[in-house]
């Protein structure tokens, strides 16, 4: 099978598909490793809504996915910035998605994003005034009896006058947790609006200020995500968690040799990627569970061009891949985003996928993903 793809000039070359679909492993329950995909969301295609104005969510497609991640034995990372939280999603339309899966999906692995997302930045005068909105989504999640991930606040980072701020107010939010949570770093190659975040300008003074927070709430913590995309930064951080408390991986450029880890110590995982990726992570997981970790990196190795090319600067537009690769394995009908992010990267992203995609066998039904780019193309003017 084939197809002619553009390249960046707009000559066409014929790609001959070669890859063969990973097999859809489910992992099992006392797997190697605890596996979190964070989840996107499908738009509503016919909402009368702007782009720019509320989300509205296809709810029945939306819901499926998750069906599915479950299916394969993954966790899902519910609500989180691969689901375009605060790029689309707003807090009520993350609230109802929360309520969904805990009800869908009761006996499933999740935790859910909380934040302050509903507060804007520049109406945020005080500490004060991001705990509320912190322990406003705090209670609405915990009320559900559904486990948290703390997410970083764009209003904490605006007030932050330094790292004490941060040690005061996440110790009061650890205190009025129900169950330990799970802290997420996220870098500013994510969100810009997270500079300097911990109040630090530096890397190791805000490992100290985390480490300091972790070590005086631990039994409230599982775990913490790292997203800085930096494997050094994040085995750093790694080697100075208290005992009990988890590294999850956030690393969407160098997971594998982080989830396999080394002599002392290795990651869990709580990632984008994972989202597209889903497969690979199940059945890589799995082998490694058996012992075959050059089973593992033989699956996961290979993805890893894939995610990098995803995760490409600006890295806040990686969604678009995740659901572009969404469409073409057809867990959605259609390829359009919430906040018309759909256009945010151009055609030569969107054939490369498809060519690394093949490569990897990340393509489940490769004549419908075929089909799918052609249609992609023709929009572009390609015949």
């Amino acid at each position: 099978m084939k197809i002619a793809l553009p390249d960046a000039s707009g000559r066409l070359s014929d790609h001959v598909l070669t890859g063969r679909p990973l097999p859809e492993t489910r992992l099992p329950a006392d797997a190697a490793r605890v596996v979190y995909s964070a989840a996107h969301v499908v738009a509503d295609p016919f909402t009368a809504n702007d782009p720019s104005g509320p989300a509205t969510v296809d709810w029945a497609q939306t819901m499926a996915f998750r069906h599915h991640l479950h299916g394969l034995g993954l966790g899902i990372a519910e609500a989180m910035d691969t689901a375009q939280r605060g790029m689309g999603l707003d807090w009520a339309g993350a609230l109802e998605l929360i309520r969904r899966t805990r009800a869908e999906l009761p006996d499933a692995l999740v935790a859910n994003g909380v934040g302050t997302d509903h507060l804007d930045p520049a109406g945020a005068r005080s500490l004060d005034d991001v705990k509320r909105a912190y322990m406003e989504q705090l209670d609405a999640v915990q009320a559900l009896d559904a486990r948290v991930i703390l997410m970083a606040s764009r209003a904490l980072a605006r007030v932050a006058t330094g790292p004490q701020d941060y040690i005061r107010l996440y110790g009061e939010l650890l205190s009025a947790a129900d169950h330990p949570v799970i802290l997420h770093w996220l870098g500013e190659m994510f969100d810009p609006a997270l500079a300097g975040y911990w109040g630090a300008a530096g890397f190791d003074d805000a490992l100290d200020t985390v480490i300091e927070i972790i070590e005086a709430n631990a039994s409230r913590v599982d775990g913490i995500k790292i997203s800085l995309l930096d494997k050094d930064k994040e085995i750093a951080l790694r080697r100075r968690l208290p005992e009990g408390v988890r590294m999850y991986t956030g690393d969407d450029f160098n997971y594998p040799e982080l989830i396999e880890g080394d002599a002392q110590g290795f990651s869990h995982a709580l990632l984008g990627i994972f989202d597209p990726l889903a497969p690979a992570a199940a059945h890589a997981v799995d082998l490694l569970g058996r012992g075959d970790a050059a089973g593992f990196r033989a699956v996961l190795d290979p993805t890893v061009p894939l995610a990098r090319l995803i995760f490409r600067a600006p890295t806040q537009y990686y969604k678009t891949g995740v659901v572009f690769l969404a469409w073409l394995n057809g867990f959605q009908s259609h390829f359009t985003m919430l906040n018309g992010a759909q256009a945010m990267r151009p055609l030569p992203y969107f054939t490369e996928i498809f060519r690394l995609a093949d490569s990897c066998g990340l393509l489940r039904d490769p004549d419908m993903a075929v089909a799918r780019m052609k249609r992609l193309l023709a929009l572009y003017g390609v015949a």
